[in-house]
């Protein structure tokens, strides 16, 4: 499994987990995940968590410790996650190997064959 989180990513990761609940809990990371949506077909998921599920796969990027589960891990390998902060523009963005198509906004994918069915955007 390869995630690459930029410098910038991180930095804006780790802010988020400091400025969230307890500092103290061991296992606070941040869980990434495709899930069936979006105009493309599948939707980045960014959430933070601080249980490992059974399936998941752990890593620790930089100073963050980042969990997927074993579905979401092959549309995600190699998978570069970068923090833009622009005028016209402000968030997560990746930049997905694995997509054999993406829409406008960047957080909607295709994947091949395997893609679910697209719903528009609102």
């Amino acid at each position: 499994m390869s995630i690459i989180l930029t410098e910038k990513a991180e930095l804006r990761l780790r802010t988020f987990l400091r400025c969230t609940g307890d500092r103290a809990v061991p296992d606070k990371g941040i869980r990434l995940g495709v899930k069936d949506g979006g105009c493309n077909g599948y939707q980045y998921t960014l959430d933070i968590t601080n249980k490992q599920k059974p399936d998941d796969i752990v890593e620790q990027l930089g100073k963050v410790r980042v969990y997927i589960d074993s579905q979401s891990a092959p549309l995600l390998n190699g998978v570069v996650v970068d923090y833009v902060d622009g005028l016209l523009e402000s968030g997560f963005k990746f930049d997905n190997p694995n997509a054999t198509g993406s829409c406008g906004c960047g957080q909607s994918f295709q994947a091949g064959n395997c893609t679910p069915a697209a719903v528009p955007c609102s």
